[in-house]
């Protein structure tokens, strides 16, 4: 769970905010992780300059002792059952669980899916993403933080550091500058490219135009395509399932009511293996999408490829989805 926003740093940021108009640490924070904050836009649609400036203000613009020694910038806290990395924090207990990240970029989508993935923050996602005073607003609304001037602290940062120009390049409206496009080449594997370039990563067509109405098969597994905004616990009336046993057969992870845009919802559990051998990454496609896209469990899918949840592989990759050593399962 994101940890509660301590008020007193809070308050102490904000003296440090305002003793200048511009801070070569705040400064260099945004150069490193403008990048991060635009892909991450373009993936789940958290607003590049309400993810910038978050960051800055929860790691003291990278310098809090938390991210220092786990490169976690939204102060994630380790889940009940959670065997994995972490460090111990103080926070409103002594020596809690902190997640441990190998790189900050887990971090920022650990907290994109956060946001994206809690029923509470689903209003948000309605808002024009250019509209960062309302984000902030909205964040503070859905219990996001306790200080009552978090909204104010965030929209200064954004307007001190002319964060606004994120959102505009994540949405394709603005040129890239040169950090984000070296984060971008780097990421893909590419040259720096010498003009600005626009990234979408929804498919080339709508998800509902190429799949017909009404339930379908993918690898032989029955599957619908709901509109976004669609109640997903209609669906689960609809066909007689649980909506905790719905969610988990399509790897969501976190109880929503309504999905946020055109999704392939499974109506039985995804296989563990495919009858073609291998998908081809294509430009946008993250994890789970090629899941869902291929009708295989998201856990199979990474075991298959040795893989890890917050792993982006490039266009072009080809990963398995099965395993031709041994027999193919028909399970």
């Amino acid at each position: 769970m994101i940890r509660k926003i301590c008020g007193t740093v809070l308050f102490l940021c904000s003296i440090l905010f305002t003793k200048a108009q511009t801070n070569e640490t705040t400064l260099q924070y945004i150069k490193t992780y403008c990048g991060i904050a635009v892909t991450e836009m373009q993936r789940t649609g958290v607003p590049a300059a309400i993810k910038l400036a978050q960051g800055v203000l929860e790691t003291m613009s990278g310098q809090s002792p938390l991210v220092m020694k786990s490169n976690n910038h939204f102060g994630i806290k380790c889940k009940q059952g959670y065997d994995g990395p972490y460090v111990l924090h103080d926070d409103d207990r002594p020596q809690e669980r902190f997640m441990k990240y190998e790189d900050a970029g887990q971090s920022y989508k650990d907290h994109s899916d956060f946001l994206k993935g809690r029923s509470r923050y689903a209003g948000l996602f309605e808002l024009d993403p250019t509209d960062y005073a309302g984000w902030a607003h909205g964040l503070k609304k859905a219990g996001y933080a306790t200080n009552p001037k978090y909204p104010q602290l965030l929209i200064g940062i954004i307007e001190r550091y002319n964060l606004a120009e994120y959102t505009l390049m994540g949405l394709g409206k603005a040129e890239w500058n040169e950090d984000v496009k070296t984060y971008i080449a780097k990421i893909n594997g590419e040259a720096v490219p010498t003009h600005a370039v626009t990234v979408t990563v929804a498919p080339a067509q709508p998800v509902k135009s190429i799949y017909p109405e009404g339930e379908f098969l993918i690898n032989n597994t029955k599957v619908v395509v709901l509109n976004a905004g669609a109640s997903l616990t209609e669906v689960a009336d609809k066909y007689n399932i649980p909506v905790n046993r719905l969610h988990a057969m399509n790897d969501f992870g976190v109880i929503a009511e309504k999905v946020q845009k055109a999704t392939l919802v499974f109506l039985q559990l995804k296989r563990t293996v495919c009858e073609k051998a291998y998908h081809e990454v294509v430009a946008g496609e993250n994890i789970y999408d090629i899941a869902q896209a291929e009708g295989i469990r998201l856990e199979s899918l990474l075991k298959l490829n040795n893989l890890g949840k917050y792993d982006a592989p490039a266009a072009g990759t080809r990963l398995k989805l099965r395993d031709d050593s041994a027999s193919v399962a028909k399970n």
